[in-house]
């Protein structure tokens, strides 16, 4: 092979670091002897560039995931050196998981990919038989296919999002025998299972959204020592509510009113709530609800000042009290938007995650691990303490376009980079 590896793997990280959009930009933009030049000044062991194409066959080959085990490895280094330690919720690291589609297909490229019937446009259509009678004819079901992903992200209090792990549901990982293909809750299963073996020790908190509000997640999660909060939707777990309203009455000083930002907030807990579920109720787990009704008055389009308001409710593997509502709460259980917006921007604002860059399911999924291991290095140079006030004058899209017309024009002094990179750094964040 006449590129190294590593040399491709850095090609290809790049690629994502500066959101070129597809195979054949890259080949436009990343061979121009300018670009190749500044960038041997970074990277020396960078004599050429490969084509895209290289790569593309190179992650057709491989073990892809060992790149996301790379992504593992540099997290378990910033976690080994506390870098995230003021971050914390309860001393946990707060993990959130979240599925999304990642890209549909009119055509089955893959056995791998999963599928939904497509709605019909119309109910029936009407032709004219031979006679010339008009008949009805049904359209004939048809077929969309799709990748989805599982994605796990640490989703930190001061709005840093670290991508983490992501689990890709498989048509075979289904109930083949029963003609079920494969969900988040299986792929759940086998993410919480890679969590736990590539972190054995690490006390973590997970933001889970209502999907997950179920006995077996919860047991899952108190089987490998986790804490959680989970959303509870309304008309979820029924006979949680009715222990959880018959307590309040018992309990009436299980509230508590504080004022988060602009918002007023009044909780309501009740703690040791006995949740049975499974066959005959054969299982059961304690846990403990909150609720938390807000108000807060914004301005409306006439210029009128308006009360707006807002309910939310999570189950927490944790007893609550006054002590710990706001961090497990507002710090920790609200910012499992966190992970949504992650995901948002890494497939509408120069990431790609829509995009497939190669119709093979071994190299798409290497891409993917690219891509995101890309979006962690621009997460934390984001939020280092050096940069942080670069992008906050030029943006985040707008501070990644800088160092890329940067790469690309005749302004690094050989010099100057070489005494730069002698200097020792230390990575802080804001």
């Amino acid at each position: 092979m006449k590129h190294s590896l590593t040399l491709l793997m850095l090609y290809g990280i790049l690629m994502f670091v500066f959101q070129l959009s597809s195979r054949r930009q890259v080949n436009r933009e990343m061979t121009q002897p300018q670009f190749k030049e500044n960038l041997h000044l970074i990277f020396p062991e960078l004599d050429d560039l490969p084509h895209a194409d290289t790569l593309f066959r190179l992650l057709s080959k491989i073990d892809v995931d060992q790149i996301e085990e790379s992504l593992i490895g540099l997290i378990k280094r910033l976690i080994e050196k506390k870098k995230f330690k003021r971050f914390l919720i309860n001393n946990c690291y707060p993990v959130a998981i979240d599925g999304t589609q990642k890209m549909p297909f009119k055509p089955l490229w893959c056995e791998q990919l999963l599928q939904r019937k497509k709605k019909k446009s119309k109910k029936n259509e009407q032709s004219t038989d031979s006679d010339g009678d008009s008949t009805e004819t049904e359209e004939p079901d048809s077929y969309q296919y799709y990748v989805y992903v599982l994605e796990a992200n640490l989703s930190f209090r001061n709005g840093m999002v670290v991508p983490l792990l992501s689990e890709f549901l498989e048509f075979e990982q289904g109930d083949v025998e029963n003609n079920k293909q494969d969900c988040e809750q299986r792929a759940f299963k086998r993410l919480a299972k890679r969590l736990k073996k590539y972190f054995p020790r690490l006390p973590i908190l997970l933001l889970l959204d209502g999907l997950y509000a179920s006995g077996p997640v919860m047991m899952q999660c108190e089987k490998y020592h986790w804490q959680f909060m989970i959303v509870l939707k309304d008309k979820s777990l029924s006979t949680v509510w009715e222990e959880f309203n018959s307590l309040l009455k018992l309990s009436p000083e299980n509230n508590h009113q504080m004022n988060w930002g602009v918002r007023r907030q009044q909780f309501h807990w009740a703690n040791a709530i006995e949740y049975y579920f499974g066959a005959n109720d054969c299982n059961h787990i304690k846990i403990h609800v909150v609720t938390c009704h807000e108000a807060w008055e914004e301005v409306n389009d006439e210029g009128e000042i308006i009360t707006l308001h807002s309910r939310h409710a999570w189950i927490s593997s944790r007893p609550l009290n006054t002590r710990n509502l706001h961090e497990r709460c507002n710090l920790g259980a609200r910012y499992r938007w966190g992970i949504e917006a992650c995901i948002l921007v890494e497939k509408h604002q120069g990431y790609h995650y829509e995009h497939c860059f190669a119709l093979d399911w071994d190299a798409m999924k290497g891409y993917h691990y690219l891509m995101r291991l890309a979006h962690v290095f621009n997460t934390l140079a984001r939020f280092s303490s050096v940069l942080v006030k670069f992008f906050q004058q030029l943006g985040v899209r707008g501070f990644i376009t800088f160092v890329y017309n940067t790469f690309t024009g005749p302004w690094l002094n050989s010099e100057e980079v070489e005494a730069r990179l002698s200097r020792p750094f230390q990575l802080r964040f804001e």
